[in-house]
């Protein structure tokens, strides 16, 4: 699993490379996914990739913030049945106000996936 998370952090830390080059393309292929059924897919990946995280966790560097990410992830992915399309129109409205704002995002998005690849990376030894 530890290996599957890191993945899950570089696809994180490439969606948010994307977001702060290109603000404009980025928040289009947003957009594009964001209707159905297109939004239930991602709501299916996210909640794999919560569920991933939270079994990779006890093998981490932070066992417990992933295991809260993970779950807040696929709780999220869980959620957008319910939610998706209505909070995806609010958000793509933020977005929508200027590149700075995608980019904002963007440049978190970039950090989380950071934080996954440096939690799931391989663990100090002790000399």
């Amino acid at each position: 699993m530890p290996v599957a998370a890191f993945i899950i952090g570089l696809l994180i830390v490439t969606q948010g490379i994307v977001g702060l080059i290109a603000p404009e393309f980025f928040l289009q292929l947003i957009q594009s996914i964001q209707t159905p059924p297109t939004i239930y897919v991602a709501a299916v990946v996210r909640v794999a990739f919560g569920i991933v995280l939270v079994l990779a966790a006890p093998l981490s560097r932070a066992p417990i913030a992933l295991r809260v990410l993970g779950a807040l992830i696929a709780l999220g992915g869980a959620m957008t049945p319910f939610l998706g399309v209505r909070l995806a129109d609010i958000i793509l409205g933020w977005w929508s106000q200027g590149p700075s704002i995608v980019r904002a995002w963007a440049t978190a998005a970039l950090l989380l996936g950071l934080f996954i690849i440096y939690a799931t990376g391989s663990k100090r030894r002790d000399a």
